[in-house]
């Protein structure tokens, strides 16, 4: 039942990821979003950053009620989840498509995709709002494969965002 729970929490959380991505950070918390969506500074960190620290603390509040409130073990499994979904997501958001870890990955066909997603979301300012399995809708292809824009007017930092590639 335990890794049960951690494979729930962590698919689910793809779309938890979606869902808050499109209707709070494109929505009431767009000003700390909108720094995501800007040209890089020479900022280390950016107000997008909190997002992060507000997640990890959900996901503390779940281990420490999950080991200190009986009957609420259930949690423990249910924040690992969303911990390595975190994980996860920074390693290819931050590291693969923004190049922000400071570490060069090899380039790999399936992240490459994802990260071909990302500079739509930055382009259009829009859908997909998934990360590690994003939908695309048909239109945003379509306008992508119409729109005379260069795509390398999408703000994506440092990655490998196909096209957008930018050192």
């Amino acid at each position: 039942m335990t890794v049960l729970l951690f494979v729930i929490a962590f698919v689910a959380m793809e779309a938890v990821a979606a869902v808050e991505h499109r209707w709070a950070m494109h929505g009431f918390a767009w000003s700390w979003h909108r720094s995501h969506h800007q040209v890089p500074g020479r900022r280390s960190l950016e107000p997008n950053d909190r997002f992060p620290l507000v997640f990890a603390t959900a996901a503390f509040l779940g281990f420490l009620v999950g080991t200190q409130v009986d009957g609420w073990i259930w949690l423990v499994p249910v924040a690992t989840g969303v911990t390595a979904y975190g994980a996860v997501y920074a390693l290819i958001h931050e590291g693969y498509i923004h190049g922000r870890l400071g570490v060069r990955f090899p380039r790999v066909p399936a992240l490459d995709r994802l990260a071909e997603a990302h500079a739509l979301h930055h382009r259009f300012n829009g859908a997909p709002y998934g990360m590690l399995a994003p939908v695309v809708p048909a239109g945003i292809r379509a306008r992508a494969r119409h729109d005379a824009t260069d795509a390398t007017d999408a703000p994506v930092r440092h990655g490998h965002a196909g096209a957008s590639h930018q050192d």
